[in-house]
């Protein structure tokens, strides 16, 4: 799919064989830089005082043709300089090779000293070129003047190439990432890797993607979540591990959710989810230096109960609907669409993301949810029907998940049975019963606490993006029958 005619690119595709027919190579394997343009303008005054002979690359963009003198736009990875290409300079037969074969978009290697124009523009004066590769299809003129998101997302690299906007978004994340690493570097966490590709998905509720083995002939699942592995390196002796993970969801597709997402798990032992609540308000504190932003309120957050949340904005007390036939009755009165087949734990959730959810956009922490809806949480020691868990919310969304660790392999078992029954009842997102895990908690795990923090949300929250869409570089899309 391009908007590009045919003739375009067979005039270009034309341009590159004739420069092959003169022996000229239009993909050299190797070009010279002695800086790069952010440097130039960062030692302009220097440079242009000690007439320093500069090499420069980079992609031509807006060139502006005047006769027997060219002005261009070089842009970098690092930032864009004018550059000024005059016959007299240059001799008639280089620039009349530029103007012949030198197109908008055409990666170029240049050589020459500064100056400053009338306009006080910062300027290379080029005293020799060379074309180090050939843009086949044209640049979009008009690239911002596009609605069509989709054709963003799915060819990114117009998208990076036509507006710096969005170039920022993504060195954004890349640095929220980093600062995220490093905070826990810095606090004796282990970074580890473990599989994607289970034998059994767990962790999580969700819907798994299945793959098949060829050479050991077993189906496969890619990890909706890596936190039974993680748990079991607690077991094994690390008090402190995290791991930044792509994970997969077959689920839909929308503002919040991508079938592919990056998460960051992290686990630490001799600690309750009331520790991890005030490391998550540490961590947020530390991101709003790195990316700040205004409409984001600086930690401490409120907190509020599962069910007092249901209680304020569904008017369902919990402590008095004991039975799923209970939940479903009042989930009508709210013209809420329940599936019979879901469990009592899953009918809260609907519950709640249609009633309470979306009235939580300041931050806050969700906390104490249904022990139903938390199959590896443990409970509160002054509520048994009650989980010691909790969950950040940012503008309606579920950026954080974290608990105290169910560590009683009976108890654990005891879960995943109860789950397995949901499965069987036809709730396809219900967990299964992992043997492995159970096994690991037989050896003994100290009290643990483990959260994870979904970091496609976090950026989108910190740039103010409103979809995922926007803060993944290449996000899941339907495939189109239109040949590319």
């Amino acid at each position: 799919m391009n908007d590009y005619s045919t003739a375009e690119e067979e005039f270009r595709v034309n341009k590159v064989n004739e420069l092959i027919g003169q022996k000229i190579n239009p993909y050299p394997s190797h070009c010279q830089r002695t800086y790069t343009i952010q440097q130039v303008i960062d030692s302009f005054d220097q440079l242009n005082e000690q007439q320093t002979k500069l090499i420069l690359v980079g992609r031509l963009k807006a060139i502006r043709s005047h006769g027997k003198a060219t002005f261009a736009d070089l842009v970098d990875g690092t930032a864009k300089l004018q550059v000024y290409l005059k016959q007299d300079n240059l001799g008639e037969k280089e620039y009349q090779f530029c103007h012949d074969f030198i197109d908008l978009g055409d990666f170029v290697e240049m050589s020459g000293k500064l100056f400053l124009t009338h306009r006080q523009e910062k300027t290379l004066v080029v005293d020799n070129f060379t074309l180090i590769s050939k843009a086949i299809l044209p640049l979009p003129e008009k690239w911002h003047g596009l609605q069509d998101k989709e054709l963003r997302y799915r060819q990114r690299e117009l998208d990076l190439i036509s507006d710096p906007m969005v170039k920022n978004i993504f060195r954004q994340r890349g640095e929220l990432v980093k600062t995220i690493r490093s905070f826990f570097d810095q606090r004796n966490y282990l970074e580890v890797s473990t599989p994607i590709l289970q034998t059994i998905p767990g962790g999580a509720t969700a819907r798994p993607f299945i793959t098949h083995h060829q050479a050991l002939d077993v189906d496969l699942y890619l990890r909706i979540a890596p936190e039974l592995y993680l748990k079991r390196l607690i077991v094994g002796g690390y008090e402190r591990v995290y791991e930044i993970a792509r994970c997969f969801r077959n689920e839909g597709i929308d503002r919040a959710h991508n079938p592919e997402f990056t998460q960051i798990e992290f686990y630490q032992a001799y600690a309750n989810y009331q520790d991890l609540i005030k490391l998550t308000e540490e961590l947020l504190t530390k991101l709003l230096l790195v990316v700040p932003n205004e409409s984001i309120a600086k930690p401490p957050y409120p907190k509020i109960t599962f069910r007092d949340a249901l209680l304020k904005y569904a008017q369902i007390d919990l402590d008095k609907m004991p039975s799923k036939s209970d939940l479903i009755k009042q989930a009508k009165k709210l013209s809420i669409n329940i599936d019979p087949k879901l469990g009592k734990g899953k009918i809260m959730d609907e519950i709640y993301k249609a009633t309470a959810r979306p009235k939580l956009i300041k931050p806050i922490f969700l906390i104490n949810h249904p022990v139903e809806l938390s199959p590896l949480a443990k409970r509160c020691s002054d509520n048994q029907n009650y989980t010691e868990r909790f969950q950040l919310l940012i503008n309606g969304l579920e950026v954080a998940n974290g608990y105290s660790e169910l560590n009683d392999p009976s108890e654990q078992e005891k879960r995943f049975k109860e789950q397995q029954s949901l499965r069987e009842a036809g709730d396809e997102e219900a967990q299964r019963i992992d043997t492995s895990f159970i096994r690991a908690l037989k050896y003994g795990m100290p009290p643990t606490a483990g959260e994870g923090i979904g970091i496609d949300r976090l950026v989108a929250i910190f740039t103010g993006q409103q979809s995922l869409k926007d803060v993944i570089l290449f996000p899941t899309m339907r495939p189109i029958s239109v040949k590319e």
